[in-house]
């Protein structure tokens, strides 16, 4: 599995990140995992024709002990196998690394 991860993160880092995380109503409904929604206008065209039916698209950040690690495959939230599954383009992948980057430096945890 393709991932980005930042670890030798503190106990008090991570529990800031993780209630931002929550704020932002991202939470998957089990500990430590969150969605981060895929931007619409970085769907592949086979990920816009299955919107309806397989949609939303996310990728799954998880926070654990000392780290954070973001998964670069783009999971569709209502079906488990899909060709619409798959892993981020280059250009998302920057953008999410990108949008985690600043998160982190938005809430004074240094990377």
């Amino acid at each position: 599995m393709r991932s980005y991860c930042i670890d030798e993160l503190t106990t008090d880092d991570l529990e800031t990140l993780r209630r931002r995380l929550d704020e932002m109503e991202l939470g998957s409904g089990m500990e430590g995992l969150f969605w981060l929604p895929v931007p619409p206008s970085m769907l592949t065209q086979v990920q816009e024709e299955h919107l309806e039916e397989c949609g939303p698209y996310s990728i799954a950040l998880e926070l654990t002990d000392g780290a954070l690690r973001m998964e670069l495959l783009v999971r569709a939230r209502n079906r488990l196998r899909c060709e619409c599954i798959g892993y981020a383009s280059v250009d998302l992948e920057r953008h999410m690394i990108d949008y985690v980057d600043t998160m982190l430096r938005d809430l004074g945890i240094a990377i």
